[in-house]
Parts: C-alpha cells; sequence; structure tokens
C-alpha cells in the first residue's frame, strides 16, 4: 500500500501547492483540454459515471494523470456534492491549474446546454416519433455498456499496481460491506453508502491496516 499512499501524497502536493500552480499552464495544454472535454460533453450519455471511460483518455492519451490519482479523482467527486461528473474540473485544474479547471468545466457542461436544455421544448412534439424512440433506446443500450465500463476501469486501477494484480485487503472488505448492504437494505441511499465506504475507509486504512 506505500505505492497507493505515494500516490496520494502527490495528488495532496499538487492541489495544496502555491499560487505559482494555480496559474500553471500553457496554451497547448488548454486547448488539448478544450477539445476533450467538448468531445466529452457532447458526445457521452446516461448518468454522472456513464462519462468515466472516456475521462480514463485523460490518463491514457494524454498522461495529464496517473492511474491512481484518476481513481482518487472519481473519489473525490463521489463524496462532494454534486453530480460526478465534476471530476472534470479536478482532472482539468492537475492538468493546466485553475484555467484548466475552468476551461474543463465550461467545456463539458456548454455542449449538455444547447443540446438538451434549449431543444427541451420541442421535444414533446416529437418524442412519439418512432426514429426518436428508437434513438434513445440505443443510447440507453450504451449507457449501460458505459457504466459498466465505468465498474471495470474503477475496480482494475483499484486492484492493480503496475501492471500487477495486487490484494488490497481493505478495498475487498469496503466493496463486499456495501454490496451485502446494498443487497439486504434496499432502499438506502446513495449519500448512506459513500458515509459507510468513507467510514470504514478510514478505519480501516488507519487502525487495522497501517
Amino acid at each position: 500500500m506505500d505505492a497507493d499512499w505515494g500516490s496520494r501524497r502527490f495528488l495532496f502536493r499538487r492541489i495544496s501547492r502555491g499560487s505559482s500552480s494555480f496559474w500553471d499552464y500553457d496554451s497547448k495544454t488548454l486547448g488539448q483540454i478544450a477539445l476533450f472535454f467538448t468531445k466529452a460533453g457532447a458526445f457521452v450519455f446516461g448518468s454522472g459515471l456513464a462519462i468515466i471511460p472516456f475521462l480514463h483518455g485523460a490518463v491514457t492519451q494524454y498522461h495529464w494523470i496517473d492511474e491512481h490519482t484518476f481513481l482518487d479523482a472519481v473519489a473525490v467527486a463521489m463524496i462532494t456534492p454534486g453530480p460526478v461528473v465534476i471530476t472534470v474540473g479536478f482532472i482539468g485544474y492537475l492538468a493546466a491549474g485553475f484555467p484548466g479547471a475552468c476551461i474543463a468545466a465550461a467545456c463539458t457542461f456548454l455542449p449538455c446546454y444547447f443540446f438538451t436544455v434549449i431543444p427541451a421544448p420541442y421535444f414533446k412534439k416529437y418524442a412519439k416519433n418512432a426514429s426518436i424512440k428508437a434513438f434513445v433506446d440505443g443510447i440507453t443500450a450504451a449507457v449501460i455498456g458505459a457504466l459498466t465500463g465505468a465498474v471495470v476501469i474503477i475496480a482494475i486501477n483499484t486492484f492493480t499496481r503496475n501492471h500487477t494484480v495486487v490484494v488490497d485487503i481493505p478495498s475487498v472488505l469496503i466493496a463486499v460491506a456495501i454490496v451485502l448492504t446494498l443487497l439486504y437494505i434496499k432502499k438506502i441511499q446513495e449519500p448512506y453508502i459513500i458515509f459507510i465506504a468513507a467510514v470504514l475507509g478510514l478505519i480501516l486504512k488507519t487502525w487495522v491496516f497501517k
């Protein structure tokens, strides 16, 4: 777990550095961020988690962050108020400081606004159109695949270190506890699940598996 904690120390240093990192960027990186997150906002459909496989390109394509920092970014988005898609601001900040965070957030949310909010009044008129219904059904099926992909990516990053499988006992115990909770307490709300996982992680990492 030393490598895991090392990755987190690196992450905290990146976030907590002074004003020099706040404006630490270059125009080429900002252009890449704008293009990447515009595509994320325009072409990813479904819930917040559906965007996770696409955002993984920030690791595999541009190498703005490493695998475990990406996992931390998703975790931070999960435990803070608001949608999971705020991960984009987190990644943008680590890639190009505050300007990167602003551009990443704006480029992700503006396409959603133009493609959904503006045409919304006209949707009822065409909602029963066979072609539109087929289009929506296809997107729904794709979202299921995207959510599955998000689970796979998060699981791989949790249980591998440098392409080697590592049995992280605290993570396994937390995952099993949450699955059992969902199976036997079906109406439990997501904030309680996240709170339970956070408390278990704190206990296991701090006192049990030091």
